[in-house]
């Protein structure tokens, strides 16, 4: 049986002869040696330590596909402070001959900055949903709950950073129903939780480059289980 890829994105290629030289990008290990990385599951995690390269990458990806580098929609075109990469230079982003019908980019570190312009951007056919006005929390779920639709295409850095355990259990969900739907994701996390989507492809940024790696192999799982099977001897180690 053949089975046809039908992802928006199916492989990122990097030409470094198109990065400066003194770029930072060069010095992250993890990605100094990669030239191309294909994309073969409607969802793929990047995880790996901090610093490792996994959100210089994605927000590469992102920047490259059309998104504005601080978030939000492909409408979203503003910039409160640049600190993107020279990355997106040197990327070439390849895909099926469909574009997806909408997407998204989400950004924990510059949500807020999302926020406020999603309120200059409503109009009457366009309310504000007024992110402001939630927690933080609920207002990544929210927006899941709003942005999160068919044939879409997206793109989250560390998206459980405000959410509960719960709450994550729900963004799960919601990742699930668009991918039945024909959508892919491209997540950044730590979340021993969101990492255990069935089906998905964890890519790992440690050891000095970008490999395949199975849920249980995960640093984020393994740490997580040995502090809840050894919590006070995990403690005592640490503390003394």
């Amino acid at each position: 049986m053949i089975i046809i890829n039908a992802n928006f994105i199916q492989r990122i290629t990097i030409d470094w002869n198109k990065i400066a030289e003194e770029s930072y990008t060069r010095t992250i290990a993890s990605l100094s040696g990669l030239t191309q990385l294909d994309f073969n599951h409607p969802v793929t995690f990047f995880a790996g330590e901090n610093g490792s390269g996994k959100s210089t990458l994605l927000e590469a990806i992102a920047i490259k596909y059309g998104f504005n580098p601080e978030g939000g929609s492909r409408n979203y075109q503003f910039s409160t402070y640049d600190t993107h990469s020279e990355l997106f230079n040197g990327m070439r982003v390849s895909g099926g001959a469909i574009r997806a019908d909408w997407g998204y980019f989400l950004r924990a570190e510059s949500f807020y900055n999302v926020a406020t312009k999603e309120l200059e951007y409503s109009d009457k056919k366009h309310p504000a949903e007024n992110y402001h006005e939630k927690s933080h929390g609920e207002s990544f779920l929210a927006l899941a709950q709003k942005q999160f639709k068919p044939n879409g295409l997206y793109i989250l850095d560390e998206p459980e950073a405000a959410l509960s355990q719960q709450r994550q259990l729900a963004l799960l969900s919601e990742i699930r129903q668009c991918v039945n739907a024909g959508s892919q994701f491209i997540i950044v996390s730590h979340s021993p939780i969101l990492l255990g989507y069935p089906g998905a492809e964890i890519l790992v940024f440690d050891d000095g480059e970008v490999h395949n790696c199975a849920y249980e192999e995960t640093e984020s799982y393994q740490i997580t289980e040995m502090f809840i099977n050894n919590k006070e001897q995990v403690l005592r180690n640490l503390f003394d």
